[in-house]
Formats: structure tokens, C-alpha cells, sequence
């Protein structure tokens, strides 16, 4: 699939963004981070700005932007539309909250209870972004139990990094909640490692052969192309992206996406204070190049059985 940047930018943007409310509505009404009204501005205005920013940004991925409130209809059969109805149901609980946090210090009692349900409506907005690729039947790489794990663990991390990250350098680090962040990303790194391992050594299921039905007759060869150019089909569907670019991208997702922010999210457990808030920000900065490179290789690496109508290679 060609990895269009508002693709990209939309999912792990959005992802931390969810992330991060997740861990607000969830820990904060625990007395389990900094509860002070500055820290509660400059956190939900991450999270709330990561998740618009991203929302934005897919708008940007439509043939006609204008129309994408129609989507929303349809939330009974398509997960892209439950999605944008979850987005936005975000919203309401989040400014509840988020005004009882700042502007009365009251982030506990009856206003937790918001927060709390503002982290489950993120928690389920993930689900069904990771649900929109899982549901395509004719996208091996997506359609498979390996997708949703990965969205929602992909957000856990990403979000408890910046929650750590933020209460860091508000000075209300919390050690146990570093040593969650860690496993979290190493959880995420476990579950990425077994994506591609599951999807880098695995045959094809669609073949020129079963992509029209003449298998029997012996194996299908192209007599000519359909088109002497390029289409949409071809330029959506067909993008190649090389085995050696492929491994290359894959070890900066390792290094700067995963193992950078663990250790510096360990070392940030050990040292505390102002070396930890330093060590932390770097680890955010690592994450997002790494998590921009995984993301690009789950759009470039997933085939779609179209191009078996085309003389590509077989889908894998």
C-alpha cells in the first residue's frame, strides 16, 4: 500500500495522543500523577492536540474532505465510521474533566468518573482504528490477530512515555509508573517482532492462480498489461518497497522506536530529577522517529491482492 504521511502521521500522532488520555483519565483520578491544575493544562492540551492533529491529518488522505461527516452514518457496519463517532464522543467527557481539573482542582469524585470514561472511549477509538486495516480481508498483513494488539500496546507505550515525560519535568515522576512505561514498550517491541516474524517468512495466500480462478488450467502469466500507465489501482495498491530498505527502516523502528526509550526509560528510573526529565524528552524524540519508520513499513509492506490482476508480484 503506498504510505501516505497523513496516514501515517494520523495513526501515531493520534495513537500517543489516545496513549497519553488513556493514562490521564485513568491514573490521574487515582492520585497516582501530579494532580496540580498546570500540569493537568499542559498534559490533556498534549493529548487533546496530538489526537486533533492526527484527526486532521486523515482528513487530509480524503478525495473530498468536505464530506467526511457523512462517514459517521454508517457506524453500524463500517470501523471507520465507529472510529470517527468514538473520536469525537472523546471530546465531551474530556472537557468535563479537563474543566474540573484545571480551572477547580477537582480532578477526583464525580469528575474521575469522566476522566475514567474518557480513557475507556480512547481506549476503544484505538481499537477501531486498528480494526479499519484488521477488517480488510484482501490485506494479508492487516487482516490477522496481530494488528489490534499492536495498535493498542503501539498506544499504551507511546502514551505512558509522555505521561511520564510531562510529570518529569513538572517534577511529580513517579518510579513505578517509569518501570510500567518500560514494560509497556517492551511489550509493544514484543508484539511488533512477532508481526513481522509471522508476515517476513510466511508464504503468499493469493496468487495470480486463486486471484482468477484459472489454477487449475496451470500457472497464470500476464499476455499484456491492462493499461499503459500507471492508475490509481496500481499507485494505492501496487507500491514496492525493497527487501534491503525494508531491513534497514525495521532496525531504526528497533533501535530509536523501541530500545532507545527503554533504556532511557530505565536510566530515568535510576537517576531521577532534572537528568531523568532530560533523558525522558529524548526518549519521546527517539520514539517518534522509530514509530514514524514501523508505521511507514505497515502501510509499504501490505499487498493487496489487486495487483495480482496486473502482473505484479504475488501478493504476500
Amino acid at each position: 500500500m503506498h504510505p501516505a504521511f497523513s496516514i501515517i502521521f494520523f495513526t501515531t500522532a493520534s495513537g500517543a495522543g489516545y496513549g497519553l488520555l488513556f493514562a490521564l483519565g485513568l491514573l490521574v483520578p487515582l492520585g497516582l500523577l501530579p494532580q496540580g491544575s498546570g500540569f493537568g493544562f499542559v498534559a490533556l492540551a498534549v493529548g487533546l492536540g496530538l489526537v486533533t492533529a492526527g484527526l486532521l491529518s486523515s482528513m487530509l488522505h480524503l478525495g473530498h474532505p468536505e464530506r467526511a461527516w457523512r462517514a459517521l452514518s454508517q457506524w453500524r457496519s463500517s470501523w471507520l465510521s465507529r472510529e470517527g463517532v468514538m473520536s469525537l464522543l472523546t471530546y465531551a467527557p474530556a472537557a468535563v474533566f479537563g474543566i474540573a481539573w484545571v480551572f477547580f482542582g477537582e480532578p477526583g469524585g464525580v469528575a474521575g468518573l469522566f476522566g475514567w470514561l474518557m480513557a475507556a472511549l480512547a481506549l476503544v477509538t484505538v481499537y477501531c482504528t486498528a480494526m479499519i486495516y484488521a477488517s480488510l480481508k484482501t490485506i494479508r498483513q492487516w487482516h490477522n490477530p496481530y494488528v489490534p494488539p499492536n495498535y493498542l500496546l503501539l498506544s499504551l507505550a507511546s502514551g505512558l512515555l509522555l505521561a511520564n515525560t510531562l510529570a518529569a519535568l513538572f517534577g511529580g515522576a513517579r518510579g513505578w509508573l517509569l518501570v510500567l512505561g518500560a514494560l509497556a514498550l517492551a511489550a509493544a517491541w514484543v508484539a511488533k517482532e512477532a508481526y513481522w516474524r509471522a508476515f517476513g517468512t510466511a508464504g503468499p495466500t493469493a496468487t495470480p492462480e486463486s486471484a482468477t480462478g484459472l489454477g487449475r488450467l496451470g500457472r497464470v502469466r500476464l499476455l499484456e498489461a491492462p493499461h499503459s500507465e500507471e492508475n490509481y489501482l496500481l499507485k494505492e495498491m501496487g507500491f514496492r518497497a525493497g527487501r534491503e530498505h525494508a531491513e534497514r527502516l525495521r532496525m531504526i523502528a528497533r533501535g530509536a522506536g523501541f530500545a532507545a526509550p527503554l533504556a532511557l526509560t530505565l536510566l530515568a528510573w535510576l537517576t531521577g530529577g532534572v537528568v531523568a526529565a532530560v533523558l525522558l524528552v529524548v526518549a519521546v524524540l527517539a520514539a517518534a522517529a522509530g514509530l514514524i519508520a514501523e508505521r511507514w513499513l505497515f502501510f509499504a509492506e501490505a499487498k493487496h491482492t489487486v495487483i495480482n490482476y496486473y502482473g505484479g508480484a504475488r501478493a504476500a
